[in-house]
């Protein structure tokens, strides 16, 4: 068993792993069907990620010396993929596929070889995962595939980490492991909203409730950004308690009240503050003296 003093900055330590932790604990999220609409926490937040819908191209070159291997992804978050003409169907994904990578062996003396064709997300067996995400602001979505390879598989999967921005941009090939690939992505659409609350990214001609949704997003940045102030204060103030507590017990060996860091200066602290209120008060109020009473 610890000593006494070791169980007690454990504990002290395990308060302050807590506290930071706070505002960063996430939930995920399954649905059983993904048609780019998600409802969480029974409606009070909301992503529409219908803006996203279509096929998106993403590439990659690796040298791999005397040659190059160039990874292509193609991806529709909300729909199959169209089988592409003229390819080979050994070639390409199968009917049915959200996300497809493949890998093409490319050099100079010689054609281009597809090497790999990889399914990482298929609408058969999709099992959406969505955890929101609160700094930066957005969500993350994994889609499933199928295993891969037919020797060793390994469960394949789209990881994509959409970023609240108002300003749309391209997706982000991040890295691929083997088996999950990370792709990034700023747009509207990673911005939740309630029920009652415009589609971030809808229609643009709308310029009056366009106008509202930037002001409620300056609104609700200020208030996060006060909350965070505030939990940081929270946070700096328990570890001066907890870590003055325990220098006290650790070096003079204190206990109850005599724990508490400085104590005199907090034991006065009710006193400084009365006579400050007294002071304020004094000032306020308005000085009769100099008048006689007739």
């Amino acid at each position: 068993m610890l000593p006494k003093r070791y169980r007690f900055a454990t504990s002290a330590l395990l308060v302050l792993s807590l506290l930071a932790g706070e505002g960063q604990l996430t939930q995920v999220y399954a649905q059983s069907e993904f048609d780019c609409r998600i409802s969480l926490d029974g409606g009070k937040r909301k992503y529409d990620l219908t803006s996203l819908a279509g096929e998106h191209t993403l590439s990659r070159t690796r040298d791999t010396p005397p040659s190059v291997i160039v990874d292509e992804l193609r991806f529709n978050l909300c729909g199959d993929l169209e089988m592409k003409q003229g390819v080979e169907d050994q070639d390409q994904c199968p009917s049915g596929t959200r996300a497809c990578l493949t890998m093409t062996n490319q050099k100079s003396s010689e054609s281009d070889r597809v090497i790999a064709v990889i399914p990482l997300a298929i609408s058969s067996s999709l099992s959406p995962e969505i955890t929101p995400l609160s700094s930066p602001k957005g969500l993350k979505l994994i889609l499933h595939g199928s295993s891969y390879p037919v020797t060793e598989p390994q469960p394949q999967s789209l990881s994509v980490t959409l970023l609240c921005d108002t300003t749309p941009s391209d997706p982000t090939f991040v890295s691929y492991s083997g088996s999950d690939l990370q792709l990034e992505w700023k747009a509207p659409a990673g911005c939740s909203f309630s029920g009652e609350e415009e589609t971030p990214g809808g229609d643009s001609g709308d310029k009056e409730g366009g106008g509202e949704g930037k002001d409620g997003k300056g609104e609700e940045s200020v208030g996060s950004g006060i909350g965070w102030f505030f939990l940081l204060l929270l946070i700096a103030f328990g570890a001066y308690f907890l870590l003055g507590a325990y220098y006290n017990y650790s070096t003079y060996g204190a206990t109850g009240a005599d724990l508490i860091p400085h104590r005199d200066f907090w034991r006065d602290v009710p006193y400084v503050l009365r006579d400050v209120a007294a002071h304020l008060c004094s000032t306020i109020r308005p000085n009769r003296s100099g008048y006689i009473a007739v």
